[in-house]
């Protein structure tokens, strides 16, 4: 079994990273799951959350919005509507994003509105895990 795994992170705005890894925490649409060097081929959908990647150096941790991943044995690779370092959310960012979701929820049609919570939920449970407050009064 290999000891890394090349791991890419890429959105429309930007190449966020392209390194050597030993595991990558993945916050798929169906649950978190962890892709390691030998990973069996597997594309999933990701939902909001923090995706952390540990390599060599340290563990690096970066907000995703949506996406997908591919993981195929030696690689890993996220393409995300929209991410950026964890380092590098603030609360404006976080409340813009849950403001556009509420706002979603509350305009969806009857068959999408459990889709629209769920989002809203992921991005609260985002900015929970990234411990940051809100600005709204």
């Amino acid at each position: 079994m290999a000891d890394l795994m090349q791991f890419d992170l890429v959105s429309p705005e930007r190449r966020l990273a392209s390194l050597k890894a030993n595991s990558v925490q993945i916050p798929g649409a169906d649950g978190d799951l962890t892709a390691m060097p030998d990973h069996a081929p597997m594309i999933t959908t990701l939902r909001p959350g923090v995706l952390r990647v540990n390599g060599p150096d340290g563990t690096s941790a970066y907000f995703v919005t949506g996406g997908f991943a591919d993981v195929s044995g030696p690689t890993a690779t996220i393409l995300a509507e929209r991410a950026m370092p964890v380092a590098e959310v603030t609360s404006e960012i976080m409340d813009e994003l849950i403001k556009d979701a509420e706002a979603k929820r509350s305009g969806a049609a009857d068959n999408a509105v459990d889709t629209a919570a769920k989002f809203l939920a992921d991005l609260i449970a985002a900015r929970d895990e990234i411990k940051i407050g809100t600005t709204a009064s």
